[in-house]
């Protein structure tokens, strides 16, 4: 099982990696929120909307998914 959890985590880090390596050159700060968000999703997988409910606790912004470019 170890192991199961191990790969999953390393496909998740690699897919944001790659998200940031095909998107991040896009111009436009909304674009760059729809990066950054995208690399969030796959880094917490289902816990994506538990991880923007904390997220948006500590601060006093709404969080933004930014644009697709």
């Amino acid at each position: 099982m170890r192991r199961q959890q191990l790969a999953k985590c390393e496909q998740r880090i690699a897919k944001a990696l790659e998200v940031a390596a095909e998107c991040a050159q896009y111009d436009g700060e909304h674009h760059k929120m729809w990066v950054i968000d995208q690399m969030v999703r796959e880094l917490t997988g289902h816990g994506y909307t538990d991880w923007v409910h904390d997220w948006q606790g500590t601060n006093a912004e709404e969080w933004d998914v930014g644009i697709a470019p």
